[in-house]
């Protein structure tokens, strides 16, 4: 009978914080990696044409071969260069973004507009937005953005690659 009693009592103490327990930020060397914000009603493509000086025009998956041979194009990050992710079925015009930063071989910081899923997250204006490269051979080819308000990184994105200026 004691042996039931204390493993009743030791289950509940255990179960205990489970149900009292409150979610606390989880602490990454991103949680600095916090976006500045600015409201501004803008597409991807004027504004990437606007702060990288890039004058190409069109949907932004089309960037990527309207580029050659007017701007050099790589596969690898610069400042000032512009990011140029392929269409997808969520993202039927495709994505760019300016990079602000490059932070490591990895990690890219961008500048973009017309980001998010929802009315609200789409018409702000991101500045100094985390990017990873997830690509399986390191080649940028495969990316994520940083969700601070999730704490996480997102789905990956497809890349076309980079137009320099």
């Amino acid at each position: 009978m004691k042996f039931a009693s204390t493993a009743f009592a030791l289950t509940a103490c255990l179960a205990l914080p489970a149900c009292t327990t409150t979610m606390m930020p989880v602490k990454t060397p991103y949680a600095s990696a916090r976006p500045a914000f600015s409201i501004k009603q803008q597409q991807c493509v004027p504004y990437a044409r606007e702060t990288s000086g890039i004058q190409i025009y069109g949907d932004a998956h089309t960037w990527w071969e309207k580029a050659s041979p007017r701007y050099r194009r790589g596969y690898y990050p610069q400042t000032g260069a512009v990011l140029v992710l392929a269409n997808t079925r969520r993202m039927t015009h495709g994505h760019v973004a300016v990079v602000k930063n490059v932070i490591s071989r990895r990690e890219i910081d961008v500048t973009h507009s017309n980001w998010g899923n929802s009315w609200q997250t789409r018409r702000m204006i991101y500045d100094r937005q985390r990017v990873q490269d997830v690509s399986a051979k390191n080649d940028w080819s495969s990316v994520r953005f940083w969700n601070y308000r999730e704490n996480s990184f997102g789905f990956p994105y497809a890349v076309k690659g980079f137009i320099y200026r």
